[in-house]
């Protein structure tokens, strides 16, 4: 089975996904700035002002061209406003599996959000694109990241030990927790 990952709006809980653009680039190193995100995420190279968060949109687009991940633009549906983000990352074409990955802006927490983008991309993912496991893993005690991944039909796996940096540092790691979900779990999820 060939995996097809080509961009397409998704749309549906009152949210439109849409391919991140290049003028979107002060909206995302807003999000990849935040306190409350910086406490939970490292990027692989800093990401602190707008040329560096346009490196980080080439790089999306090139994955996408790439077939290697999908990132998309969270935005409410009827204003078009920004909320956050929500991808499939480290697409294993072979074993046709990737690992998913989600925050919202401030103004957007606490709504559901993150969640109902999780849905779409999971429902797109497996329907679509043709992936049959996707993964989610988050820092271990980011309570909020768990719940919406249980609610999201992704269920519990373990602890990673060490499989992600600290908070801001690239030379200590702390602890993942797995969830996950097949395309043969059924229904879950909102």
């Amino acid at each position: 089975m060939d995996l097809q990952l080509v961009p397409a709006d998704l749309r549906g809980h009152g949210l439109r996904l849409r391919v991140w653009r290049d003028d979107d680039v002060r909206t995302l190193l807003r999000g990849v700035t935040d306190p409350e995100y910086l406490r939970w995420n490292t990027h692989n190279a800093p990401v602190e002002d707008e040329a560096a968060a346009a490196e980080l949109l080439r790089m999306r687009a090139l994955g996408w061209a790439r077939g290697e991940f999908a990132t998309y633009c969270v935005t409410d549906e009827s204003s078009g406003s920004v909320l956050g983000h929500v991808g499939l990352n480290s697409v294993n074409r072979p074993m046709r599996c990737a690992r998913v990955g989600y925050w919202t802006l401030p103004e957007a927490r606490g709504r559901g959000v993150a969640g109902h983008a999780l849905d779409l991309l999971t429902r797109w993912a497996f329907g679509t694109v043709g992936l049959h496991r996707l993964e989610l893993g988050h820092a271990v005690g980011h309570d909020a990241s768990c719940r919406i991944a249980e609610r999201g039909g992704y269920l519990v796996e373990g602890t990673l030990r060490g499989a992600m940096f600290e908070a801001q540092r690239r030379d200590a790691f702390r602890a993942l927790h797995l969830h996950a979900r097949l395309a043969t779990d059924g229904g879950g999820g909102r």
